[in-house]
């Protein structure tokens, strides 16, 4: 019987303790077994992951190795080997609310008019956080919803799914990976060893706009996020922040988006001049990282238009060491 959902979690060297609790979330999903199958990706991991995780508890699950480095490589193998209709990624860190994807199911049923949809994520932190990473928490893809909301708009952040337990139709899924084999997807903007391009996921869920569909977020769907302590240090997000920054710009210029407001200009410097003299040092820190990642997406993407060279991240851009 071909299942109904696709559950696709993509993974390289994970945390023991995290995916154990990932693969606990999904053997206790309400949604029948029979209704859906579970695809585990192993993006070249050291150790291989079929010979430490039992998945025989899911009578459609396998095991699927992909030697190509980098999340959009993984994600891709899950969209060519899932038999759902619905595909539902679900992170190495994600640990789904029981009714997940039975209510992912039901909200397919309910909206045929969207072609992707995520929901809420709540963070379980490994150690207490310090005050002063509250105000980026939403880099680390926690969200809290009051509401459903819905657009058919790519490029609006308050309707977009996120990766996090990002739920797309089949039909969706196929396009992004035709962008990918006919040559339009270039520019991988996904993580790739300690790269922190982070807008792969808001590609794939863009191309529900693509095909004629929508995009959404609905506060019924749940998960915990898990973040680890190493997350919180200010040298991971300084790096986060600079990566999602010159991804998100990166992603705009996909479906023709106005990236002039981006490009260097004095009333733009002043602007920012008069800005950072209300940061503290921190906050100047993280408002140099955005831009510094925005401004050299921009002088990439020209540079690559005039010599129609492949997307490479520069190396330079990430030298913030990682802990």
């Amino acid at each position: 019987m071909q299942p109904k959902i696709s559950a696709i979690t993509c993974s390289h060297n994970p945390r023991e303790d995290y995916l154990k609790q990932v693969i606990e979330a999904l053997k206790n999903q309400t949604l029948d077994k029979q209704d859906w199958e579970y695809l585990l990706i192993d993006n070249a991991s050291d150790d291989p992951l079929e010979q430490r995780v039992d998945l025989s508890w899911q009578p459609n699950a396998r095991h699927i190795r992909e030697e190509k480095l980098g999340l959009t490589h993984a994600r891709l193998r899950g969209i060519r080997e899932a038999r759902g209709e619905l595909l539902v990624f679900v992170d190495d860190d994600n640990v789904l609310d029981a009714d997940f994807l039975e209510e992912s199911l039901k909200i397919a049923e309910r909206w045929p008019m969207l072609g992707s949809w995520s929901g809420q994520t709540r963070p379980e932190f490994e150690t207490s956080p310090p005050e002063w990473t509250r105000k980026y928490w939403g880099n680390l893809v926690i969200r809290s919803l009051d509401s459903d909301s819905w657009s058919n708009l790519p490029n609006l952040p308050e309707t977009m799914p996120c990766g996090a337990g990002l739920c797309v139709r089949r039909a969706v899924a196929m396009h992004y990976d035709k962008l990918h084999a006919n040559g339009q997807r270039e520019f991988f903007l996904d993580r790739a060893g300690d790269s922190l391009l982070s807008a792969g996921d808001n590609d794939l869920a863009a191309c529900a706009c693509d095909v004629g569909l929508g995009v959404g977020l609905f506060k019924s769907l749940g998960l915990v996020h898990l973040i680890a302590a190493s997350r919180l240090e200010e040298q991971y997000l300084l790096r986060l922040i600079e990566g999602i920054a010159y991804s998100g710009v990166v992603f705009r210029s996909f479906r023709a988006a106005d990236l002039s407001s981006y490009e260097p200009r004095w009333t733009r410097a002043a602007a920012d001049l008069l800005r950072q003299m209300r940061m503290n040092s921190r906050e100047r820190r993280f408002f140099h990282a955005s831009r510094r990642g925005e401004l050299n997406a921009i002088r990439y993407l020209s540079e690559a238009k005039a010599k129609a060279k492949p997307f490479q991240p520069q190396a330079a851009i990430f030298d913030i060491p990682h802990r």
